[in-house]
């Protein structure tokens, strides 16, 4: 009785620790997702009675102008916000050396990661003013005319992306840094022996290493690219005239502000922006494990 109780109990602990966390994700993320799949088939204000209108609401998306400029500027973001992961390693690899300072370049690289997007926002828009902003000022020293990057829809939405890159490089940075401790030296060593070095060490002896931090650091950058929506307030409010919104920045417009407050039109966007969402991250998955078997 008493050794079946002990094997129960050890069978029994590792749930009970996990318990709050698979309750937290059930109620706060899982439940959530079934109830914006469930809001996008009404026409709803928030406050008063739901009036059911199927899958009108995803219709109406169709013909949206609107909604195709940030499904446009989301594809932009996803393309562009990659370049964070190179750029990361690249980070990385500079700051895993033994070298005289290291430490305050690795405080100078991790700053980006620990402020406040509002504040990345805010140092950017400063940067971009075209009346004094320090891009302007560097133009005008090689007699360039003023660039008004965010008022022009030709460079907006790039404007704000590589704000974005500020901040998500240092995030992938330390993601690989992360993952640097954990390459065998032993293996390091062997290709030395084999006159393995430069790039082709990185290519086949290390970056295979690095795989998990990888695929870690792409779902984030995925997720990051697709619910861009702090920046985008804070730098342009989705204009020119609507020509930088994304998708998350267009739910919040159609769901919270002076459209109506159509929630189910809002909540037909999340859909949309979560089936994008899934559907990538899924190919990354289905690629790792497909990697993982070709081994």
């Amino acid at each position: 009785m008493t050794l079946s109780w002990k094997k129960n109990q050890q069978r029994l602990a590792p749930w009970l620790f996990l318990a709050p966390g698979i309750l937290m994700f059930l109620v706060y993320v899982i439940l959530p997702i079934f109830q914006s799949m469930s809001i996008s088939l009404y026409e709803w204000d928030g406050l008063g009675k739901a009036e059911y209108i199927g899958i009108n609401n995803y219709v109406e998306l169709m013909d949206d102008d609107a909604f195709y400029t940030s499904l446009k500027n989301n594809i932009i973001w996803l393309v562009l916000y990659m370049l964070a992961i190179p750029a990361g390693l690249a980070a990385a690899l500079f700051l895993n050396q033994t070298i005289t300072g290291i430490r305050i370049y690795k405080s100078l690289f991790f700053f980006p990661f620990v402020i406040s997007q509002v504040v990345v926002g805010l140092v950017f828009a400063w940067f971009y003013d075209p009346n004094y902003g320090l891009l302007n000022v560097v133009l005008g020293l090689f007699g360039a005319e003023p660039i008004a990057v965010l008022a022009d829809e030709r460079y907006v939405t790039y404007g704000i992306i590589v704000a974005g890159l500020w901040p998500q490089t240092a995030y992938c940075m330390i993601l690989y840094l992360t993952g640097l401790n954990a390459v065998d030296p032993e293996q390091i060593e062997a290709a030395r022996l084999d006159n393995a070095k430069g790039f082709r060490m990185l290519w086949y002896i290390i970056l295979p290493q690095l795989k998990p931090a990888t695929f870690i650091a792409m779902v984030v950058t995925t997720i990051g690219a697709l619910r861009s929506f702090d920046l985008v307030s804070i730098m342009t409010d989705g204009g020119p005239w609507g020509s930088s919104r994304v998708l998350a920045f267009f739910m919040y417009e159609q769901a919270f502000s002076e459209y109506g407050f159509r929630m189910g039109y809002g909540a037909a966007i999340a859909v949309v922006l979560f089936a994008i969402m899934m559907i990538y991250i899924s190919g990354f998955l289905w690629k790792m494990q497909r990697d993982e078997r070709g081994r």
